[in-house]
C-alpha cells in the first residue's frame, strides 16, 4: 500500500521547533515541513514561513494555502490563546491541547485549584491578586518561599527566594513595577520545596497516557544553580533520579487524578503534558504543569526516539494514541544551552554565530537553533537562548564530553552557557 504523502506545519521558531522538525523529517509519510516563522537552522531543510504565530487568522489562511494535512504547535503562547481550536473549527487536523486544557499552564491559580481539588501533591500556595495582600502575607513567613507570576512569563516569572524579604522585592516587581506585564496580575507564593527537580513527559489522548522517557532541565542561568531563573540552560535525559516504579506513581498519583480532574471541570485533554516535579522526601510533588514539549527538554528526548515521531503526534491528536508506539534509544542525550549575554534579562541581537560546521563534525551531535536568522548570508543571534548543543553518548560522561566538545567550537560574541550540565552523573 502506498504511503500517503504530507505536508506538515510547525507553529514556533525555537529549538523544541527544530527538534521536533528534525524528528518528523525521517518519517516516510513527509512530503514537505513548513515552519512557522521558523529560524536559520530549520530554513536548512524547511520552508520558512514568515507569519505572527499570534495572528491566527493568517496562521489558519497559510495552512490553507499551502495544503497543510497535519500541524504541530510547539510553543505556549499560541496554545493559551486557543489555536488549536481555531485549527479544529476549520476542520484543520492540529497537534495540541485546547485553550481550555492549556490553562494549566497559562494561569497558575487555576492549576493550583486543579490540584487541590484533585487530591495532587504540589506544594502550599496562595493566590493574591493585590499588592498589599501579598506583601501582607509574606511579611507573615519565616521560610524559603517561591513566587510565580499566574500568567505566561516565557519561563522567566518564577523567583525564588531564600529569605522571605526577597520574597517582599518580587513581588513589587512583579505587581508593583509590572515586570511581566498583565501575566503578574495574580502572584502565586508557595513554599519552597527542597530536592531533586525533573521534568515527566506523557502524551494525552481522550482514555490513553503515554509516558515518554524523563528528563531532567538546568533553570538556572549560572553554574551550580547560581543566578536567576531561565527559559533552560540545558537537560539531559534519562533523569538518573527517576525510575520505572516512580514513573508509575507519577502516572497513578498527578497525571491520572490531574485529567480526572480537568474533565470535572468539563475539559479534555488532548496533546503533551509537562509535569515538572521536585522529589522531595515526601515524594513527588508538582512544581507546575506545561501543555506542551518542554524546551531544552525536547532537544534531549527527540533525539532519542527511534521509528515515526510523525505517526505517534498524528496518533495522540486522532484520540488512537492506543495503537501507537516509539522505540528509545537507551543511550543518554545531554543538551548545553548556548545564550546571549545579559539573557534573561537585555540582551544584543545580531551577532555573527562561527563554527557551525565544525560543531556538526562531532560524533552524535545536533546543533539545535532556538533564536537565530540569516542576515546576508550569515547565521546571527536574534533572541536570548540562541542554540541547544545535543550530543548522545554511551553514559552521561560521554554525552556531556561529545556537548562541550562541540559548544567550544561555536562563537558569538557575548556567549554565554552553563559549564556543569550533567556533571558528574
Amino acid at each position: 500500500m502506498a504511503v500517503r504523502s504530507q505536508n506538515i506545519l510547525i507553529i514556533g521558531g525555537g529549538g523544541r521547533e527544530h527538534a521536533i522538525a528534525a524528528a518528523i523529517s525521517q518519517s516516510p509519510s513527509l512530503k514537505r515541513i513548513y515552519c512557522l516563522p521558523g529560524n536559520a537552522g530549520t530554513a536548512s531543510f524547511c520552508t520558512n514561513l514568515s507569519i505572527d504565530s499570534n495572528d491566527h487568522d493568517a496562521v489558519i489562511a497559510a495552512a490553507q494555502k499551502h495544503d497543510i494535512d497535519f500541524t504541530i504547535v510547539g510553543p505556549e503562547a499560541p496554545l493559551c490563546a486557543g489555536i488549536v481550536d481555531r485549527f479544529e473549527e476549520a476542520g484543520l487536523k492540529v497537534f495540541g491541547p485546547s485553550k481550555a486544557a492549556s490553562r494549566l499552564e497559562g494561569d497558575k491559580a487555576y492549576a493550583k485549584e486543579i490540584m487541590r481539588g484533585a487530591l495532587v501533591p504540589t506544594a502550599e500556595a496562595r493566590v493574591f491578586d493585590k499588592l498589599r495582600s501579598a506583601k501582607e502575607y509574606v511579611a507573615t513567613r519565616d521560610t524559603p518561599l517561591v513566587v510565580k507570576v499566574a500568567g505566561l512569563a516565557a519561563g522567566k516569572g518564577v523567583i525564588v527566594c531564600d529569605e522571605p524579604y526577597k520574597a517582599l522585592l518580587a513581588v513589587d516587581r512583579i505587581m508593583g513595577d509590572r515586570e511581566f506585564g498583565d501575566a503578574g496580575n495574580k502572584v502565586v507564593i508557595e513554599e519552597r520545596l527542597q530536592g531533586p527537580e525533573v521534568s515527566v513527559l506523557a502524551l494525552i489522548d481522550d482514555y490513553t497516557i503515554y509516558m515518554l522517557e524523563t528528563a531532567q532541565d538546568y533553570k538556572r542561568l549560572g553554574d551550580h544553580d547560581e543566578g536567576p531563573n531561565t527559559g533552560g540552560m540545558g537537560a539531559v535525559s534519562p533523569s538518573p533520579h527517576v525510575s520505572n516504579t516512580l514513573l508509575d506513581q507519577v502516572e497513578r498519583e498527578i497525571i491520572i487524578p490531574t485529567l480526572d480532574g480537568l474533565r470535572r471541570d468539563g475539559v479534555v485533554y488532548r496533546g503533551a503534558l509537562y509535569v515538572g516535579l521536585m522529589l522531595t522526601a515526601g515524594g513527588p510533588k508538582v512544581l507546575e504543569f506545561n501543555c506542551r514539549f518542554g524546551d531544552p527538554e525536547a532537544q534531549v528526548l527527540f533525539p532519542r526516539m527511534h521509528g515515526d515521531v510523525l505517526e505517534l503526534l498524528e496518533a495522540c491528536a486522532a484520540g488512537r494514541l492506543m495503537d501507537a508506539a516509539i522505540e528509545w534509544d537507551s543511550r543518554t542525550a545531554v543538551c548545553v544551552v548556548m545564550a546571549s549575554g545579559g539573557y534573561p534579562k537585555k540582551y544584543p541581537i545580531g551577532k555573527p554565530i562561527e563554527g557551525l560546521r565544525d560543531a556538526a563534525t562531532v560524533d552524535d551531535v545536533s546543533v539545535y537553533h532556538a533564536a537565530t536568522t540569516s542576515m546576508r548570508s550569515n547565521i546571527v543571534t536574534s533572541g536570548g537562548r540562541v542554540l541547544g548543543v545535543t550530543a548522545l553518548g554511551n553514559d552521561a560522561k560521554s554525552a556531556r564530553s561529545k556537548a562541550y566538545k562541540a559548544v567550544e567550537s561555536i562563537t558569538f560574541d557575548g556567549a554565554v552557557y552553563r559549564r556543569d550540565i550533567a556533571e558528574g552523573m
